[in-house]
């Protein structure tokens, strides 16, 4: 069991989400509005954190489907400039389900943080007589006080997942995410943490290596391989002067033909293709010599990301 540091401050980061959302009833679980409360309402439902020593601060108001460059950059220089305070052990970050995995990979690689950085959203809104937000947060501030605790997770229905590995599997159960074949983090259990393998690690990208602006950051765009697929988006990919494809391929990252060719003519025209598989587990394996280069284990969101980094920062060769 992992210990906490009780002198530690904690940030709260709000940035909206169905874990501060509302509907007009407490039965309704889908036609609520996500966003409405602040990082502040939500602390103050959860009694148990009264004790606990808190600052928050909102850093945008949106439901994560609507999630930008913009957002994940003021997001990256709040956590970033926290950070660096010593009297701050750690970071919560309320967030959307929808493209939770997103935001919790760019955290990673682009700050790799030395200390715990924790996702944290809900399947139901906050007026919901099944809300899971209040629990949730409660955990999540448990990992972001844990002793030895660093990098980028998520915490949700008790459970911790690495940024690399987070992925939503479900489109309505509170149990809505999983960690592929790489399992759980950890399980937070009666408000302890128990760990079962590494805290996420890495070498970080840096701020810096963002530019201020974001319409300057690459263009990355995801196609799906599927019967009867075309060259029809990626020629339109081509003539909207994307940067970077990355293509959700069946089982091993395999295309059909029509849409392969269109690939690799884009691949010729200086755009580079990634491929990754529409399975929900699993890494691509080249075969050699491979055409398309694969994105390993990487989800095709995940993989959109890095290629993103990359084109930004190419690695050393």
């Amino acid at each position: 069991m992992q210990s906490s540091n009780n002198a530690s401050l904690i940030v709260v980061l709000g940035t909206g989400g169905t874990i501060a959302g509302t509907a007009a009833s407490p039965d309704d679980h889908i036609g609520y509005s996500a966003a409405q409360l602040s990082a502040t309402q939500l602390i103050a439902a959860v009694p148990a954190l009264a004790d606990t020593p808190i600052e928050v601060e909102q850093v945008a108001q949106v439901d994560s489907k609507d999630m930008d460059f913009a957002v994940w950059s003021a997001l990256a220089e709040a956590v970033s400039r926290h950070l660096e305070r010593p009297e701050v052990g750690g970071i919560v970050v309320t967030h959307g389900t929808d493209t939770l995995e997103e935001t919790a990979y760019f955290l990673q690689r682009v700050l790799a943080p030395r200390k715990p950085v924790v996702l944290v959203a809900a399947m139901r809104p906050a007026t919901s007589a099944q809300a899971d937000g209040p629990q949730n947060l409660l955990d999540a501030v448990c990992v972001a006080r844990s002793t030895g605790a660093r990098g980028v997770v998520a915490v949700l229905a008790g459970t911790v997942h690495s940024a690399f590995d987070v992925r939503k599997t479900h489109t309505y159960r509170l149990d809505a995410f999983g960690s592929g074949d790489a399992g759980a983090l950890a399980h937070i259990e009666q408000g302890r943490l128990r760990r079962h393998r590494d805290w996420p690690d890495g070498d970080a990208l840096g701020l810096t290596a963002l530019p201020a602006d974001v319409t300057q950051w690459p263009r990355v765009e995801i196609v799906t391989s599927h019967a009867g697929a075309s060259s029809v988006m990626v020629d339109a990919l081509r003539q909207a002067g994307v940067n970077g494809i990355v293509v959700a391929g069946t089982g091993n990252g395999t295309l059909h033909h029509a849409l392969e060719t269109a690939l690799l003519g884009a691949q010729a025209a200086g755009v580079t293709v990634w491929r990754s598989s529409r399975c929900l587990a699993g890494s691509v394996l080249d075969a050699e010599p491979a055409r398309l280069p694969s994105a390993g284990a990487l989800t095709p969101v995940q993989a959109r990301i890095e290629l993103m980094l990359c084109l930004l920062a190419p690695p050393a060769r």
